[in-house]
């Protein structure tokens, strides 16, 4: 029996890194995953890597920064499985700089991406999951949310974002049975820590307690966990990943 038995999941951002490591987890402990995503040969090869698993799985293209878009997602899982029971909204993109040198238009990139496409896909699939009277939003934040970081002005607006949209959604959709919490990774091993230089990854390292990155597995299972019925009373929660890094 696996965690996620008989359960839909839609996750965003879920063609590459963490969304896909997370994709092929769902799949593996029994659920249906959509992914819709930008990168629509990634999304593709996701799909094809979770079929090989033996389970169902749908690629979308999307861009969550245009409700169309999601929208159209949502009738396309609906159409196909007839539910939703999961959403991991995880897309996200980055645009750094420091405060005097971001441009408008990078701010903006962040935040349409990061920030609206969060409320676009809940805003989507909220309305089938109250109407089920039940389902899990799981809220991709970061741990940058709770201390600031250098050339993330944009980043950090929106990920501190989405941890206040997670408590406003928690009050409203909770009483309808539907959960909404909000993780906030650490720094994981990724592609894109490895753009970082050798000697700045060494000082982030320096101020974890545990003295190492995350596995995109290990913040997959923290998803599993508020996925699953495991959770079913934890409810407007902010849950860290990040290695003891924000104590």
């Amino acid at each position: 029996m696996g965690r996620l038995d008989g359960k839909v999941a839609l996750i965003t951002g879920g063609a590459r890194g963490i969304g896909r490591t997370t994709a092929l987890l769902f799949a593996r402990e029994g659920a249906k995953v959509a992914i819709c995503d930008v990168d629509e040969a990634s999304g593709l090869e996701a799909v094809q890597e979770i079929e090989g698993q033996g389970a169902e799985a749908l690629f979308v293209p999307a861009d969550v920064s245009r409700m169309n878009d999601v929208e159209a997602v949502v009738r396309e899982i609906r159409e196909r499985w007839g539910r939703i029971d999961v959403l991991l909204n995880n897309a996200g993109i980055l645009r750094d700089a420091t405060l005097l040198k971001m441009t408008e238009e990078d701010f903006n990139a962040v935040i349409d991406v990061n920030l609206k496409g969060v409320f676009h896909a809940t805003q989507a699939v909220a309305p089938l999951m109250v109407e089920q009277g039940s389902g899990s939003i799981v809220n991709v934040s970061s741990v940058v949310a709770l201390y600031g970081n250098f050339g993330q002005t944009n980043y950090v607006a929106a990920k501190a974002g989405i941890l206040g949209m997670t408590k406003v959604w928690a009050r409203e959709l909770g009483r309808k049975g539907v959960r909404v919490n909000a993780v906030c990774p650490g720094f994981v091993e990724t592609e894109m820590i490895r753009s970082v230089p050798p000697e700045v990854l060494e000082r982030v390292r320096e101020r974890i307690p545990l003295g190492r990155f995350a596995s995109p597995e290990e913040i997959a299972r923290v998803y599993l966990f508020l996925a699953s019925d495991e959770s079913s009373y934890v409810n407007g929660a902010v849950i860290s990943v990040d290695g003891g890094m924000v104590v």
